[in-house]
């Protein structure tokens, strides 16, 4: 489980295809503190750690590699991803700390795109439209005022919800400590809806 607090971005140092699947390999400040079969948050999807280089001397930097399969790949924006990219990363959320964001799984719903950025005086307001679909609506995979939505991994407070569009706030240190200074108007972002919501509406169908 995870919170929505990004700790950093990490930088996509090769892609490789292994069939339907595709190896990740990057790089981050906390790569010694990674082990084997450890579960990080990428852009919001949580995926298994399965190898490690630990870094070099000479100021050459270690690397990890996680693997994302077909499923994960046709929900998410990791298929879009190339060398250089930067990847909003969070490890798996400790339980004796704070929840300062929200409960977040790392289980993507879907993909998203940015259709306006508008300034709020300092801060920036992003606007992202995802496929209307009633069924889903009905199993919880919506937005509501104030309430919690993960993009890209980041815990965020919605803003003027539709059925199938909403605005997030951007303060200027979200902007700058994750890949949201990136994202321009056709950004395909990746989100996962509240679970309080799902399982609402999941007692509501029952």
């Amino acid at each position: 489980m995870f919170s929505g607090i990004i700790e950093e971005f990490a930088t996509v140092k090769a892609i490789t295809h292994d069939r339907e699947n595709i190896d990740f390999t990057l790089t981050c400040s906390f790569v010694n503190e990674l082990k084997i079969d450890q579960s990080v948050a990428h852009n919001g999807v949580c995926l298994t750690v399965v190898s490690i280089t630990p870094p070099l001397g000479g100021g050459q930097e270690g690397s990890y590699t996680v693997t994302a399969m077909k499923e994960t790949l046709d929900r998410t924006n990791l298929g879009l991803l190339k060398v250089g990219d930067k990847v909003n990363v969070e490890r798996s959320m400790l339980m004796n700390g704070r929840l300062d964001g929200h409960i977040v799984q790392g289980h993507v719903d879907e993909t998203a795109r940015c259709t306006a950025i508008d300034d709020a005086d300092g801060s920036r307001y992003f606007t992202f439209e995802y496929p209307e679909n009633r069924e889903m609506a009905l199993r919880g995979y919506f937005t509501v005022d104030k309430g919690s939505v993960t993009v890209n991994g980041v815990s965020l407070t919605v803003c003027n919800p539709t059925s199938n569009t909403f605005q997030v706030a951007i303060i200027p240190y979200t902007f700058e400590h994750t890949n949201f200074c990136d994202i321009r108007v056709g950004t395909v972002v990746n989100i996962e809806f509240d679970i309080l919501g799902k399982y609402i509406a999941r007692l509501q169908q029952l």
